[in-house]
């Protein structure tokens, strides 16, 4: 192998090693953020309130787009992931209402 081949694997191999450093904290810090949406969750169902906030949630969605694009990533994709995070969240309220 060439020295430009040797080079390119030693690259590709600290880029992985950081995506799956940034896989790790991603995982933690959703499982601390589900942490606080199931505790949310469970106070909405003592306090017999709605398991969703529309508001919120829009005001959420606007906060991503404009943190997506400062931080150069797709505000749609941003947008859409947060969405589908929203539905997650929804649906354990709900579980918890029907408690």
């Amino acid at each position: 192998m060439s020295n430009d081949v040797i080079r390119a694997q030693e690259i590709l191999k600290e880029h992985r090693e950081s995506i799956d450093r940034l896989d790790a904290i991603l995982v933690y810090t959703l499982g601390e953020r589900f942490k606080h949406t199931q505790a949310v969750g469970k106070l909405k169902a003592e306090h017999d309130l709605p398991p969703s906030d529309p508001a919120r949630e829009e005001k959420q969605i606007a906060r991503l787009e404009d943190l997506a694009q400062r931080a150069d990533l797709d505000p749609e994709f941003a947008k859409a992931f947060l969405k589908f995070i929203i539905q997650e969240v929804i649906h354990h309220h709900e579980k918890h209402q029907d408690c």
